[in-house]
């Protein structure tokens, strides 16, 4: 696969799973993509979500790394406010020991949650504004340049772990410019500002020890079916408990419900957040990631496969693969 394509994986919770089932799935689905030649899969920090398994990165990426033999895998991100930059340093760099030369270190500013789990996580929310100033602390630590005396990160120090600048604005994209570091940018879900965000980045780009070039990574949903019919009928029940799980409340919903509510506004909103989504046969997911990935000005796509049955999404990951296989790009 000459492509760049990588995976994202929310380790999402299906209708009747549990969470242990769901992180079984996630170990299935970062086996098929090291199958398939993608070249990440990438697992990102969300809390109070009853819908999605991958509250703590760290700890995913450590078992999945003992199942898989090659592939890289991160966090896409960790929440960088909810945690001190030194706990990080060492849980990356612990796992950078087990797995050397394999693994990422995306970097968010959202909390990843609302107000009371920013709470219950006994953070600040002010310290969003820090974000900057923690990036900085994290990386001297992991290049064994400690900016606080007297203090290291073992294991970590010296240890390099890669770092990327998530974002779903032109904030992260300014501040991968100046720090010299890759840019990732969540269009799957934050499309607006996609290509306002690689412009400034690439314009204000300054190399680093890490990197000499700009380099984009840009997010993108996919659903990948033996027919169109059978995609578009994926997507739309993922939406659907998309909805229900951002705007419901806990509350438990009727089919006849959900139909109405993806009939009004946060409907709506819903299909605008996954704007650029992919949906179809083999071939007309190529298409549409290979036009996606011009107007984004992307190196590399990070894709989310979007199903709810665990057979839906590894099918989704085989026939992405073959199409660009077959395609020759």
């Amino acid at each position: 696969m000459s492509l760049a394509l990588s995976v994202l994986d929310l380790a999402p919770i299906a209708p009747g799973q549990s969470a242990g089932e769901s992180i079984a799935a996630s170990v299935q689905l970062a086996q098929a993509a090291e199958e398939h030649g993608y070249r990440r899969v990438w697992y990102a920090e969300h809390h109070n979500m009853p819908h999605i398994a991958s509250s703590a990165p760290a700890v995913l990426i450590a078992h999945i790394g003992a199942q898989t033999k090659s592939i890289r895998l991160g966090a896409g991100g960790v929440m960088l406010p909810n945690h001190s930059p030194l706990a990080i340093a060492e849980q990356f760099g612990t796992l950078e020991a087990m797995y050397p030369g394999r693994i990422d270190l995306g970097l968010g500013r959202a909390p990843g949650s609302d107000e009371a789990t920013t709470y219950a996580l006994r953070r600040d929310p002010a310290q969003s504004a820090q974000f900057p100033e923690d990036v900085a602390e994290l990386r001297a630590y992991l290049a064994g340049q400690s900016r606080v005396p007297g203090v290291a990160a073992t294991p970590g120090s010296g240890l390099n772990v890669p770092l990327y600048v998530l974002g779903s604005s032109t904030f992260g994209a300014h501040l991968a410019a100046r720090l010299g570091l890759p840019y990732a940018f969540a269009s799957h879900f934050a499309p607006q500002q996609l290509r306002a965000a690689v412009v400034s980045y690439r314009n204000e780009f300054r190399p680093s020890e890490q990197l000499a070039e700009p380099y984009v990574i840009a997010g993108v949903n996919v659903v990948a079916a033996d027919t169109t019919e059978a995609a578009r009928e994926s997507f739309a029940q993922v939406q659907r408990r998309f909805a229900t799980g951002l705007f419901g409340r806990g509350r438990t919903f009727t089919e006849a419900e959900v139909d109405i509510l993806m009939q009004t506004a946060a409907g709506q909103h819903v299909q605008q957040m996954q704007h650029y989504s992919a949906v179809g046969t083999p071939g007309e997911v190529r298409s549409y990631l290979e036009e996606f990935q011009r107007e984004a000005g992307a190196d590399e796509l990070i894709v989310a496969h979007q199903a709810l049955s665990t057979p839906a999404r590894l099918r989704s990951v085989q026939l992405l693969a073959e199409a660009f296989e077959g395609a020759g790009v």
